[in-house]
């Protein structure tokens, strides 16, 4: 069981979450609860962190983001005891959860689940603080945001269980129900679409968490922490493809205003161009997204079109003006004023006229589209942000989403 920091924002909502747990628990069930800091909270360390100048330290980053963690895990443990429920908060060290030695953005090598077997033998439940572990040099190190739910994950898989992901909402639904309030709950959605919707823009579950789960089969399922723990209704199912009987074209409509574009004009038409672009990039540690290549009528120059994080754009810019005795192009315009709106289904394998549904919605409603990018279930186009909330209406409409 994993609980986020929206589910334990304060002694309250842990009280709620202990009535989950001694629930599962009190019908038999072996438990590990991985939980996340309160609400809020890693926000205040890493501004802590800020306000003492300079460049921290990456191992002691790490140190101070990774309390916060640590304080739920105790303070779920000691209101579980109370409730007559044996528990005991374990350290990533503890456990013990081994990772790489990056700092702040470590991923996960090994997991020795025994202590929480030999807990399990006591009846004993074991609260894990979520997103941290240690590395080969013994310091305590961080997965990166979002974390906790790629550490239950991985759990998971080295105990060979299911893993339930409490959060705010019932479950995945077709989308963002604050956006279209006809947006409807998936029952079981596939460990593909779910990838590809939290990779676009959905914020349900963590990406990293979805590809464990998809190269372990731990079966997934998001469930509200928020529901009457006695009447606790079913979420969504993450699982594989066999497990669906009847797909659906589009499962799902995921969109992103976090996006930006850049477009180089008049750059040489000449083999390994888009590498020398591209590789400035990455020498920047920036990531590319969507790309389109247009070539001149007489094919000796092409406009190159990608997009990056809007968090990126400055040090994007920066990192293809540099490069431009490498890149030479006439003129570099960008803009970050855009969203990213995605269709995702795997039943496309199998539909036709997935694009054109889409293609003729967007124009239906007067939206034009910028780019186009597609993989073997999913359709993105980039549109001008002030257009998202009707183009995903839109979409949802055409593709039958919309609750009966």
């Amino acid at each position: 069981m994993k609980f986020g920091g929206t589910s334990l924002a304060d002694v309250k909502c842990i009280r709620h979450v202990a009535s989950h747990i001694k629930r599962e628990w009190t019908a038999g069930q072996d438990l590990a609860v991985i939980v996340s800091a309160m609400g809020g909270e890693t926000n205040r360390l890493v501004a802590l962190t800020a306000a003492c100048g300079g460049n921290p330290d990456p191992a002691e980053y790490d140190v101070v983001v990774a309390s916060g963690e640590q304080v739920t895990a105790g303070l779920l443990a000691m209101v579980l005891q109370g409730m007559g429920v044996p528990a005991r908060s374990w350290a990533g060290r503890q456990v013990p959860i081994q990772t790489s030695g990056d700092h702040a953005r470590a991923r996960i090598e090994d997991i020795d689940v025994t202590p929480i077997k030999d807990g399990w033998a006591r009846k004993e439940v074991s609260i894990i603080p979520g997103f941290q572990g240690f590395s080969p040099q013994g310091r305590l190190t961080t997965l990166g945001r979002g974390g906790s739910d790629t550490s239950a994950v991985a759990v998971a898989a080295a105990l060979n269980a299911p893993c339930d992901i409490y959060t705010d909402v019932e479950g995945v639904f077709t989308t963002d129900p604050r956006v279209v309030p006809e947006a409807r709950k998936l029952d079981r959605i596939t460990y593909e679409e779910m990838l590809e919707l939290a990779a676009q823009g959905a914020k349900v579950l963590q990406t990293r968490s979805v590809e464990l789960a998809l190269a372990n089969n731990v079966p997934l399922q998001v469930r509200l922490s928020f529901a009457d723990p006695a009447h606790a209704p079913q979420g969504t199912i993450v699982c594989d493809e066999d497990e669906i009987v009847e797909q659906q074209r589009v499962s799902g409509i995921a969109f992103s205003q976090d996006e930006a574009k850049i477009t180089l004009l008049g750059v040489a038409d000449e083999p390994g161009i888009a590498g020398k672009i591209l590789g400035a990039l990455a020498d920047a540690s920036v990531n590319v997204d969507m790309i389109v290549q247009n070539v001149s009528e007489d094919g000796r120059v092409t406009d190159f079109t990608f997009t990056v994080g809007k968090a990126d754009l400055e040090r994007a810019v920066g990192a293809i003006e540099s490069a431009q005795d490498r890149v030479s192009y006439r003129e570099l315009m960008s803009e970050s004023g855009v969203a990213k709106i995605s269709v995702v289904g795997i039943g496309m394998r199998a539909h036709a006229g997935v694009a054109r549904t889409m293609f003729d919605a967007l124009a239906t409603a007067g939206i034009n589209i910028q780019v186009i990018s597609t993989s073997e279930i999913k359709i993105s186009v980039l549109i001008d942000a002030r257009e998202t909330e009707r183009a995903v209406k839109a979409l949802h409409s055409a593709y039958g989403l919309d609750q009966a």
